[in-house]
């Protein structure tokens, strides 16, 4: 499996995700976040199956302090759907690939 999920930092997350014109997932996400690590595989299949339509991008938030604070992210791991520069949707917690493939489709 390929790397569709693209890591996005604090400082690409304007341009690669508010600036984009296709409906873009956001995870975030820790490296010692045992469910973030349960639901990297599902992330990475509905990255590959949205390749084109929809970006996946994954931002660590030990690395990355200042979106998941704008945000309000208080756990992890937290989906966010993105579109026209604004938040649509929200998942927190470790979910199936359905679920996060249904989310991502309705604005895809």
């Amino acid at each position: 499996m390929g790397n569709f999920a693209k890591a996005v930092s604090d400082s690409t997350f304007e341009t690669d995700v508010l600036g984009s014109d296709k409906a873009v997932l956001v995870d975030f996400w820790a490296e010692w976040c045992g469910p973030c690590r349960m639901i990297a595989p599902s992330l990475e299949a509905v990255a590959e199956e949205y390749d084109g339509k929809a970006g996946v991008y994954k931002m660590n938030v030990d690395e990355n302090p200042s979106v998941p604070q704008k945000y309000g992210i208080r756990g992890i791991p937290t989906l966010i759907v993105f579109k026209g520069g604004q938040e649509q949707e929200r998942i927190v917690g470790a979910v199936t690939k359905d679920a996060i493939s249904s989310v991502i489709a309705k604005y895809a």
